[in-house]
């Protein structure tokens, strides 16, 4: 069989067993516009680290992937499945894959996660909220949890509250640009559905928070996009 009928095959089966639902999380292989002009979430983010975080490192993690799957010989493909079975992906390409679509991924979720402040909802409600309070006892606990995962992180990497796939909430983080999706390479005990994901690499918050970590996470909430994070929650255990 050769190699883009396999890796078509391989992909198409795995939609039906993805612990995240194609509908809410499925991508393609280009940079969607920004849902917001870069200054929009001044002064919490200001627009210059929007720009070059967008702009370049985002654009980069694009253009990489793209090289990284011609050279594979991978001409279509989801993001979310790829590097949800990266087991699929020829060996040679496999860690710029990996980076390079976990780069893509977690970006295209984070902007989306992201909204100006007093745009909407101030905090998690519903269904969303009920469940944070049941798991995490109170959302000012589970925001000193989930600040902790990311300020802790040594290094790049990312914090995340997820979805399990038994529909619990638990905060966790990865390093460099890898996410709870990715079967082999996180622990299946922090496997499941990313519904909040926040990007502590240096690029993310260094031009205006300096080495200040922690005061970056702390204004960030002030820009979480709550309908946006409520809606993938949802979609979430439905699935």
């Amino acid at each position: 069989m050769k190699r883009r009928a396999f890796f078509s095959t391989s992909t198409a089966a795995l939609a039906g067993s993805l612990i995240v639902p194609a509908r809410s999380h499925a991508l393609d292989l280009t940079q969607a516009p920004l849902p917001y002009a870069p200054e929009a979430l001044e002064p919490h983010i200001d627009a210059l680290t929007m720009n070059i975080h967008f702009g370049k490192h985002h654009a980069a993690y694009v253009k990489n992937l793209d090289g990284a799957l011609k050279a594979a010989g991978i001409d279509k493909a989801d993001p979310v499945a790829l590097i949800s079975d990266l087991k699929a992906v020829p060996e040679a390409q496999r860690t710029a894959i990996r980076n390079n679509g976990g780069g893509h991924v977690n970006h295209t979720w984070f902007w989306k996660w992201m909204a100006p402040a007093g745009s909407g909802p101030k905090g998690p409600e519903g269904k969303l909220g009920a469940a944070i309070q049941n798991t995490f006892t109170s959302i000012d606990d589970f925001k000193k949890i989930f600040g902790e995962a990311g300020a802790k992180r040594f290094g790049s990497g990312w914090a995340w509250l997820i979805a399990t796939k038994d529909g619990r909430l638990k905060v966790t983080s990865t390093p460099n640009q890898d996410n709870p999706l990715m079967k082999g390479v996180v622990e299946d005990e922090n496997l499941g559905t990313p519904i909040l994901g926040l990007d502590v690499w240096e690029h993310a918050y260094y031009l205006k928070y300096q080495n200040k970590r922690p005061d970056y996470i702390a204004a960030w909430w002030n820009v979480v996009n709550w309908a946006e994070v409520t809606k993938q929650y949802e979609a979430a255990v439905k699935g």
